[in-house]
């Protein structure tokens, strides 16, 4: 590298086996150490960058029309993030990715292990890594964490993915029941079961999407709850918060999946799905 103004001199302590490879890459480019280094720095960085997005494995709009089976895999979806939510194929039950693991929750409310062959018509993931940390403490409603998330988010315009951990005085989740493919989510979700926790300690993961985004991924906050024992949760309805660390991650890529099935090729999605999402998710 050049030594002029531009150029900052690092000293770097290599392992011997490191320093041998770097010795044969030498040999092999005919590069100098220094140019070899900061190479393998741009890619790392660079690859650092494009782990920073929201992946959906399909549009929301397709779910919204009763495609509930796709093909990808469980192993697809935490290939591309350890955070997210979403829910499986024939819609039976919700997803929670937390911590790099896969939770399904039932219509009976309870979680059950999920192997990497099962499949998922719609999720929604990120490699967690929160910008801001936040500590609360006092009871605080839904419509007053919504708030506060909004004070929280510098924009409305961006995505970002969200964690709540702590205590909660009351947490209201529903969970969909399974349900047979191409009947409208609108009609699918409307006898879901209501879980009912209070005192209970455990997690919020979900994520902010723009309301223009609405036929890729559900508007507004979408949170799911899964207990700290992790065996029971859903998708959140409302709660009381007591004591929680929010963290909260902006998201300033989208990666979406298009499947490459019959159903997803021949059907329709240019319907307005905003009323149905908005009433198939509260």
């Amino acid at each position: 590298m050049a030594d002029d103004e531009n150029v900052t001199h690092l000293e770097i302590l290599l392992s011997y086996d490191i320093l041998k490879q770097l010795t044969g890459a030498m040999e092999r480019t005919g590069c100098s150490a220094a140019d070899l280094v900061e190479q393998a720095l741009r890619q790392l960085l660079s690859e650092k960058e494009k782990a920073n997005a929201v992946y959906l494995s399909a549009p929301i709009n397709a779910l919204v029309e009763g495609l509930y089976v796709e093909n990808t895999t469980i192993a697809q979806v935490r290939s591309r993030g350890d955070f997210g939510l979403g829910t499986f194929n024939y819609l039976d039950g919700e997803m929670v990715l937390l911590d790099g693991k896969v939770y399904q929750i039932r219509s009976d409310g309870n979680v059950y292990d999920v192997g990497d062959d099962e499949k998922s018509p719609f999720a929604c993931v990120t490699f967690f890594s929160p910008d801001t940390y936040d500590d609360i403490e006092g009871d605080l409603a839904s419509k007053d964490l919504v708030s506060l998330l909004d004070g929280l988010i510098p924009s409305q315009n961006m995505l970002y993915a969200i964690r709540i951990d702590g205590t909660f005085s009351h947490v209201r989740t529903r969970a969909v029941p399974r349900s047979e493919n191409y009947r409208p989510l609108v009609d699918a979700t409307k006898d879901q079961p209501v879980f009912d926790f209070h005192d209970v300690a455990g997690s919020l993961a979900g994520f902010y999407t723009p309301s223009f985004m609405e036929s890729l991924n559900a508007p507004g906050y979408h949170l799911h709850f899964l207990t700290e024992d992790r065996r029971r949760g859903g998708h959140l309805i409302g709660c009381t918060l007591k004591k929680a660390r929010i963290g909260i991650q902006h998201v300033p890529q989208l990666e979406v999946g298009l499947p490459v099935t019959f159903d997803y090729l021949t059907t329709d999605l240019t319907r307005d799905i905003g009323k149905d999402l908005d009433k198939a998710e509260k």
